[in-house]
């Protein structure tokens, strides 16, 4: 009997542990399923940095190369330099061609200036021939002689003439300047080719843009650099992000303004703090895409349905210089769920 009463306690004790397995396992599975909704997680995330390519506006061998490969340079930096000489000259010629016209138009005004003192002098002399005509044509021959009056008569007509003819010399200046003065197309057309060939100048030091590092830099001095083609690339550190994978389940729980705990696979022990800048509403499907003219879809298994994962940015906390960022490092992402206290992100969006 005592044998009997032993094995149903040990049966009965056996069952209470596989419940309590049981019952823990769940619990478990609850209450990590639980967390993670609440509080997100993913290790399929990087770090990442806007990469600008920098290309000249103008084209020409390199002559000076003030930067190595991954050096840190500040925004006005000169990187580079390409041979200024033949733009130089062109700038030059573009000059002499702005004063050739500015000379023109000059010498439009004083041609101008000239025919007007010549018009008020012959105005003068047609005012005296006529006043003189005026006095002696009265006298009659008792006076004077008929030539004399005849002579006078012949003066003012004559200065009369020559006034008309001046002044239709000043029209012709006026003219003249209307074509060639300040809105004249050929002043124009050498003040903005003088612009430009000033700024193909400017345009041959290639400075930095803004902060960044340099790299994939593999040039030398002598290079030939091509107008718009890019010489190497800076990476922009003004701002650093993670972009990082969430399954859509968890979307749910995301939002814009967001704490973000994050860790760099290359600094194990450090913490980094992030804000949630926004999710991503679109990724690509293979799934359905048009091959000719048939849509292709793939075959799928009706009990497994994989979930798909969408970008969320996080912006980082500003860089420690003893933990710098690196573009492309693993990070391992928590969201905490708590809006940002301090960080503020502008143009958030989800």
């Amino acid at each position: 009997m005592a044998g009997r009463g032993e094995g149903s306690g040990r049966r009965a004790l056996g069952r209470a542990l596989g419940a309590s397995f049981v019952i823990g396992a769940v619990v478990s599975s609850a209450l990590v399923w639980w967390l993670n909704w609440i509080h997100p997680r993913t290790d399929d995330a990087s770090v990442r940095a806007n990469i600008v390519g920098i290309a000249p506006h103008v084209s020409g061998p390199i002559v000076e190369l003030r930067v190595a490969d991954n050096q840190p340079v500040h925004v006005g930096d000169l990187l580079f330099v390409v041979d200024p000489r033949p733009y130089e000259a062109r700038r030059d010629a573009a000059r002499a061609d702005l004063s050739l016209a500015l000379a023109g138009i000059d010498a439009q005004r004083n041609a101008i200036d000239a025919a007007e003192a010549d018009v008020a002098r012959r105005e003068a002399d047609a005012a005296y021939a006529r006043d003189y005509r005026g006095r002696i044509e009265p006298l009659g021959s008792r006076f004077v002689s008929n030539d004399r009056v005849e002579e006078a008569r012949a003066k003012e007509r004559a200065t009369d003439a020559a006034l008309r003819q001046s002044r239709h010399e000043l029209e012709r200046a006026r003219n003249l300047l209307a074509q060639f003065g300040e809105l004249n197309a050929r002043r124009q057309a050498a003040e903005a080719a003088l612009q430009s060939a000033e700024l193909d100048v400017g345009y041959c030091r290639v400075t930095a843009p803004f902060d960044g590092y340099v790299t994939n830099l593999n040039i030398s001095v002598g290079e030939y650099a091509h107008q718009g083609g890019q010489v190497f690339a800076l990476v922009d550190t003004r701002q650093w992000y993670v972009i990082a994978n969430f399954r859509e389940t968890y979307l749910g729980s995301i939002r814009p303004g967001m704490e973000a705990e994050v860790y760099l696979l290359s600094y194990p022990n450090r913490r980094f703090r992030g804000v949630v800048q926004g999710v991503g509403w679109a990724i690509h499907q293979a799934d359905g895409a048009t091959v000719g003219v048939l849509p292709a879809i793939e075959p799928t298994l009706n009990w497994v349905r994989l979930a798909q994962r969408f970008p969320v940015r996080i912006v980082l906390e500003e860089p420690d210089p003893e933990h710098p960022y690196r573009m492309g490092t693993t990070a391992v992402v928590t969201i905490r769920g708590e809006a940002m206290q301090q960080a503020s992100v502008s143009g958030t969006t989800q």
